[in-house]
């Protein structure tokens, strides 16, 4: 199992690290000099949120238009066909089952965020309408529509928001976690974390 979670790691990166390079310079350069311009206050975590939301914006955009030449099957209208095709801790399961899963979860985080939404309604609307627009926009460009990928990214992009929930209650609990200094100690812990992760591959 987890060559097969390297496997799919490394071909997602291959994917688009030239994307993510690309953006980060000019994202971050662009901001560096608005901020500086304007003279607006400088908070860390809040700017390494909206660079994440950017970059995650533009590698799923990336990720869903690009040629898929791994399709084995034709466009899917039947509820749960393709989700009970594949064996469970296969290659396949972990590349359409929890990808798919996984593909809408920083969209729910996101989402939520900066709608601070509280209710699962208005969440599940917003999951539902962006994960139908990319299997519509999937079909118009050639690749197949499969209603499978909406349940399993709507199932993706709820846990986003039950990860927002879960931290917009404890920080409810946790005042200290409100305090900005205590979530730029988090982000720099979490951004160490990863690159150490990716260094140590």
């Amino acid at each position: 199992m987890r060559n097969v979670i390297d496997s799919a790691f490394i071909e997602l990166l291959d994917m688009t690290w030239p994307t993510l390079f690309i953006s980060i310079v000019l994202v971050v350069t662009i901001r560096i000099g608005y901020l500086l311009k304007h003279r607006e206050e400088f908070v860390f975590y809040r700017e390494v949120l909206y660079l994440c939301f950017m970059l995650y914006i533009l590698c799923l955009f990336q990720l869903v238009t690009a040629e898929d030449i791994n399709v084995l099957h034709g466009n899917n209208f039947q509820p749960f066909k393709e989700i009970f095709r594949y064996r469970i801790g296969g290659r396949l399961f972990f590349r359409n089952i929890v990808g798919n899963v996984l593909l809408l979860v920083p969209y729910g985080f996101f989402a939520s965020l900066y709608v601070d939404l509280k209710g699962p309604l208005k969440a599940f609307i917003l999951i539902f309408v962006a994960s139908l627009s990319i299997e519509i926009t999937q079909l118009s460009i050639g690749r197949i529509f499969d209603v499978d990928d909406i349940i399993l990214n709507v199932l993706g992009g709820m846990i986003g928001f039950g990860l927002y929930r879960l931290f917009a209650v404890m920080s409810e609990k946790f005042t200290v976690l409100k305090k900005e200094y205590v979530l730029n100690i988090l982000t720099t812990i979490i951004l160490v974390g990863t690159v150490l992760l990716f260094i140590w591959r």
